[in-house]
């Protein structure tokens, strides 16, 4: 293969935040991901020094997913209201609008926000979130978001 063949991998997606450890864990317990080995949270008391500079969450089987990097200001989006645009915003999925309203809960409890309600949309039914630190995300109802069996995966990829 030559360097014109070859095409870069997506490795993770990094969000900036003015407090990496609290969005780490905010979105550790939303998705079940890990802490890359060393990015754990200190012990009690102990000084967090990577939490004030870069974090890495990872799939548990160690696929890495979400990095958080630690800046001093942030302008939040004002999104879907003009001013500041979303910029970015990551698209999750569930497979019912029972799941959706369930996942809503732990998602206010884990201390995002609510910017907009389309739950009873027949379409797509949906929630877009504010994080703690304010970037959007949204949960909507995919019929494709049941994960594929190892077959199914197979069947379904191009051949070579």
């Amino acid at each position: 293969m030559t360097g014109q063949d070859v095409r870069p991998t997506l490795c993770q997606v990094v969000l900036d935040c003015t407090d990496a450890r609290a969005l780490a864990e905010f979105y550790r317990h939303l998705l079940g991901l890990v802490y890359r080995p060393g990015d754990e949270p200190p012990e009690a008391g102990g000084d967090d020094e990577r939490g004030r500079d870069w974090l890495v969450l990872r799939t548990p089987e160690g696929a890495p997913q979400l990095a958080f990097q630690q800046v001093e200001r942030l302008p939040e989006p004002t999104w879907p209201q003009d001013g500041i645009p979303q910029q970015l915003h990551l698209d999750l999925t569930v497979t019912s609008v029972e799941d959706l309203l369930a996942q809503h809960e732990r998602v206010l409890r884990l201390g995002g926000r609510l910017l907009l309600d389309r739950a009873d949309d027949p379409e797509e039914p949906l929630h877009v979130y504010a994080d703690p630190a304010g970037h959007p995300f949204c949960v909507f109802v995919s019929p494709r978001a049941a994960r594929p069996s190892p077959e199914e995966r197979d069947r379904d990829r191009p051949a070579p």
